[in-house]
């Protein structure tokens, strides 16, 4: 595979004699945030977070995301946070796209590049800071855990995108690949947060229709995404989010390798009763 890149929001203001409409698309099945939305206008700040700032991308809503909540956060220098999760059901996946984090998970501290991942089990306490002479930005996935009858819950790891050996899906060799972060195997995860790999030309062959949730933050390249009855442009930076049983299929384009960083629910029963 070419060289690994990972788009980070650099935020700042719009140019004022741009147009007012972009890409950004919100239906009941599918919603695109593209890249150039995320500018200091629509970022959030934190209760418990010094020098930080996110841009939310997803959260639990009528009509959207019905599981989780995902942010790009971005740290200045010396920024922290000592208790970032105010829910203690809660486990999490960060994902480093620039710069250098320190993230302490118990009495463990961890040095974090671009490429870095981690899985914070609910209950975990952790913290993470800046010190970097420049900023730092990460993808925070959080999703309130979902206990099973008989099954342990998952242990914390930290671990990192070059240390994967990608996945060759369904004989497509190394055209289409998934990083793999746990094993699909492993009851005790309720979540997989991989990385989904296309070489230049590569392809998902029919429209996957199915009953996982997905987000779906591009890190590299650029593609055509089918979603619902619509084909999308895509690119490094944009944000998706795919309802269950969304339709969806894609193709990569350029000649960089189109990579994106997946959530989707897995490995419980749905719940009969309609939230």
């Amino acid at each position: 595979m070419s060289q690994r890149t990972y788009h980070a929001p650099r935020g700042g203001l719009p140019n004022p004699r741009t147009r007012a409409h972009d890409r950004s698309v919100f239906t009941n099945a599918y919603a695109v945030i593209p890249r150039g939305v995320m500018s200091d206008i629509v970022a959030s700040f934190l209760p418990g977070w010094t020098g930080a700032r996110a841009w939310i991308l997803a959260r639990p809503l009528s009509g959207f995301a019905e599981t989780f909540a995902e942010y790009v956060v971005e740290l200045i220098p010396g920024g922290l946070s000592d208790k970032p999760e105010p829910d203690p059901g809660a486990q999490a996946v960060i994902f480093v796209l620039r710069g250098d984090l320190e993230l302490q998970i118990g009495e463990t501290r961890y040095r974090m590049t671009p490429g870095g991942y981690a899985y914070i089990a609910p209950g975990e306490e952790w913290r993470v800071m800046n010190r970097h002479d420049d900023k730092t930005n990460f993808i925070w996935i959080r999703k309130r855990y979902v206990p099973a009858p008989g099954v342990d819950t998952p242990a914390s790891f930290v671990t990192h995108d070059d240390d994967i050996e990608p996945t060759e899906m369904h004989g497509h060799g190394k055209v289409w690949t998934t990083t793999r972060f746990v094993d699909p195997g492993d009851m005790s995860h309720d979540m997989h947060v991989n990385i989904v790999n296309f070489e230049p030309g590569g392809n998902i062959p029919f429209a996957e229709t199915h009953v996982m949730e997905h987000g779906l933050y591009v890190l590299q390249g650029r593609g055509v995404y089918y979603l619902n009855e619509d084909w999308v442009e895509v690119e490094e930076g944009d944000f998706l989010w795919l309802r269950a049983f969304c339709p969806q299929a894609c193709y990569a384009a350029g000649d960089v390798p189109f990579r994106y960083l997946l959530y989707k629910d897995v490995n419980r029963h749905p719940d009969l009763v309609l939230q």
